[in-house]
């Protein structure tokens, strides 16, 4: 079973392939992480996860989820990280997670993505990410293969800024960095509550017609990029930068 998280379409697209090429059952985790759903899940086939990288690792709420939730049947697990540069040292720790859960843990295999994290970096334009999604398309079919066949993921050697990264820099990141204090709406903003329906911890409100955030965040992006009016800002960071989202002409062919 292919289970994904996805933010603004990634890894949706990735898990869906992987699917279609396995001929194997996808689930989309989003409503599970929304109302913290922790009930027993079984599956006959290996687990594949496939999830976003957050500061070199997978997110946690989603390893929150994993902690938590029983996986019965089979107990060979892949992990398939979708990434805007390279993953760091996540294999360690998808590696001991799957040892505290006593599965099998097969590999953590990345596949670069175009980079959707605007509250921190610069987005590609269209011209740009379709080229990255040309490319990655070769290593989600290599993902699938690996998969199919039961062969475990060969990672590169790991290098010292993986290490750093992956360890000191994630445990920094996540009180440093993700909060929802720099989000805001601008007056382009229609009332419509996408942003509020998208957002994977409850933390968006809408009060006189307009999203408010709380103080629960993964910096998942889907509210900014999402949003039809582009009329969200993160800070000075996101002001005319492109709003990411997987290209839906590219999943219509999917299916």
């Amino acid at each position: 079973m292919i289970l994904y998280f996805s933010g603004t379409g990634n890894s949706e697209y990735a898990a869906k392939r992987i699917g279609k090429e396995l001929q194997d059952q996808t689930l989309n985790l989003f409503e599970k992480l929304r109302d913290r759903d922790f009930s027993q899940m079984g599956s006959e086939k290996p687990w594949v996860i496939v999830a976003p990288t957050y500061c070199w690792r997978i997110p946690r709420i989603l390893q929150e989820w994993l902690e938590n939730t029983p996986l019965t049947g089979n107990k060979d697990i892949y992990f398939v990280l979708t990434c805007g540069g390279n993953i760091g040292n996540a294999g360690a720790y998808t590696k001991k997670l799957c040892r505290t859960k006593g599965m099998n843990d097969l590999g953590c295999i990345p596949i670069v993505m175009p980079e959707n994290y605007i509250a921190l970096f610069h987005t590609p334009g269209k011209e740009e990410a379709m080229e990255i999604i040309r490319r990655a398309e070769t290593a989600i079919t290599e993902a699938a293969q690996l998969i199919k066949t039961k062969q475990p993921y060969c990672r590169p050697s790991v290098t010292l800024m993986d290490r750093l990264s992956s360890g000191i820099v994630n445990d920094l990141y996540y009180p440093v960095i993700v909060h929802a204090k720099k989000f805001y709406a601008t007056d382009a903003c229609i009332s419509c509550g996408e942003c509020e329906t998208l957002c994977p911890l409850k933390n968006i409100h809408m009060e006189q017609g307009k999203p408010v955030w709380e103080d629960h965040c993964t910096h998942c992006m889907a509210c900014i990029c999402r949003c039809p009016s582009q009329a969200i800002e993160y800070g000075k960071n996101s002001k005319g930068q492109v709003r990411y989202i997987f290209p839906k002409e590219l999943t219509k062919k999917l299916f």
